[in-house]
């Protein structure tokens, strides 16, 4: 971190210092138990609590500031050390644009730049952030979010992980609303700005998938001419971004016949295990690199290129990017997380988010991988969808019946349409069942799984299935490092 003192954070926030102008923290958190000696407490309210109510908790930890909306006393009414400001949340996203802006210049005189790369989309930017940050870090310090840190919390708090040796910084962007991406690009100014594809996650928060697709856009419109906007050619919504920015466009294709002017995968083939393998090109190379990725599902292929692209944008050699992607298993938990039991079943927890797309690309992979075993998907919502909500459920069971699963478990109310679906589609008997909640699911899975079995947990995150996978898994259920709860879109 980017050490600041009391005084400083106070004329960066336009705050008023209600502590030794002196005091300097060496670390930022705002989870109180977080709190380590040293550390700056940021105190937001937060729809079920107020971090205020927490500050004395934080101190107890050993923080010595706090940024705070009101001053707050302790026990013998003295105030703790603080600078009170406006508003806690923009107050951190000026601090981490005044370390960025500092590391920068440091860099730059160095003569050894910082560069910073902004990954949107409506699906797949942790693991393509996961993917990039490995490749990039072999070539120089890596600054890469923790989990899903993506929003107007996880960005500064990413940012704050960064020091004078950071070489890259890779910052996930994520949003509920128009203007969100605009106000994360102008905190952190990337060099490269990716865009991944344009979804209907989340349509009934921003409006509509247009309005997704104009957010989205945000990131490219905020480089500079001499930046590279890393666009995802096979969604038309972002080839088009094209026009909305004056940087330099790196477009990434997995279709057949695709440019040589662009990066892409050509002979794309999944193997047994369900791993995507291809060539990659990089832009007017006539040689490719192979590419044997360990992770799961013929919809990575889209993240490896993307990952491919920002790295190529960044300089790193074609053999080196290609080599780490073949080398690189999944990074953060509940994406296509596959376990083996000793028992003979298989299970892929996929259930950290879903949205139409990402539901239709697991239910694939299920159908795929499935081929000669008993194959199961438990399903739960997908939230935020708004007016489309029922159709797209009612989309999904029909597909699971048409790619011939097995067995399926609707989890919930909230995707009750789904199941009615499936059964209207002909799926009848013990081929499809409804569980209120997860825990007659798992009771239900208990009694009926056998060995060879392969079974699929999908959901929205707060429906929370991911830890009905971790149950049936026999894992240890432990909460993920997704800052703000779960990912933005």
């Amino acid at each position: 971190m980017i050490a600041f003192t009391a005084a400083e954070i106070a004329e960066i926030t336009n705050g008023r210092l209600a502590a030794e102008p002196g005091i300097t923290p060496g670390s930022v958190v705002t989870d109180s138990r977080e709190a380590t000696a040293g550390s700056l407490y940021v105190a937001k309210p937060g729809e079920t609590a107020d971090g205020h109510d927490f500050v004395g908790a934080a101190f107890d930890q050993g923080a010595v500031l706090a940024l705070v909306e009101r001053n707050v006393a302790d026990d013998g009414g003295r105030n703790y050390p603080a600078v009170v400001v406006q508003d806690s949340v923009l107050a951190m996203g000026a601090l981490a644009a005044e370390s960025i802006r500092r590391i920068r210049a440091r860099r730059k005189a160095e003569g050894a730049p910082l560069t910073v790369i902004g990954i949107t989309g409506s699906a797949g930017k942790t693991t393509t952030k996961d993917l990039l940050a490995g490749i990039l870090a072999a070539d120089g310090n890596t600054v890469a979010p923790q989990g899903s840190y993506n929003g107007e919390i996880g960005v500064p708090l990413t940012v704050f992980k960064a020091g004078y040796d950071t070489r890259y910084l890779v910052i996930e962007m994520g949003a509920t609303g128009v203007g969100h991406i605009r106000y994360l690009a102008d905190m952190v100014r990337p060099d490269i700005g990716v865009v991944l594809g344009v979804g209907s996650a989340h349509a009934g928060e921003f409006g509509g998938v247009e309005n997704i697709a104009l957010a989205k856009g945000e990131l490219v419109e905020a480089l500079q001419a001499d930046g590279t906007a890393v666009l995802n050619l096979d969604d038309p919504r972002v080839a088009a971004m094209t026009a909305r920015t004056e940087a330099r466009v790196l477009g990434y294709t997995s279709q057949p016949g695709g440019q040589t002017a662009v990066l892409r995968a050509e002979s794309v083939e999944m193997n047994a295990e369900g791993n995507p393998e291809f060539k990659l090109f990089l832009p007017a190379e006539s040689d490719g690199h192979r590419v044997a990725s360990r992770l799961i599902g013929a919809h990575h292929v889209a993240n490896l290129l993307a990952a491919a692209g920002a790295a190529y944008a960044a300089g790193i050699p074609g053999a080196q990017i290609a080599a780490s992607l073949s080398a690189q298993t999944a990074a953060s938990r509940w994406r296509m997380e596959r376990t083996e039991r000793a028992d003979g079943v298989t299970v892929i927890n996929d259930a950290y988010n879903a949205n139409p797309e990402s539901m239709r690309a697991a239910l694939r992979t299920l159908a795929e991988l499935g081929r000669g075993r008993r194959t199961w998907a438990v399903l739960g919502a997908m939230l935020e969808l708004g007016p489309d909500s029922i159709r797209e459920h009612t989309a999904v069971g029909t597909q699971v019946v048409r790619l011939n699963i097995s067995r399926l478990v609707v989890v919930g109310r909230e995707a009750r349409s789904l199941y009615v679906s499936a059964i209207q589609e002909g799926s009848w008997g013990d081929e499809c069942v409804f569980a209120e909640t997860a825990d007659e699911a798992y009771e239900l899975l208990q009694a009926e799984l056998r060995p060879g079995d392969l079974v699929l947990f999908k959901s929205s995150n707060s429906i929370g299935l991911r830890h009905l996978g971790d149950r049936i898994a026999l894992r240890r259920q432990a909460e993920g490092t997704a800052a703000e709860g779960s990912a933005l879109l």
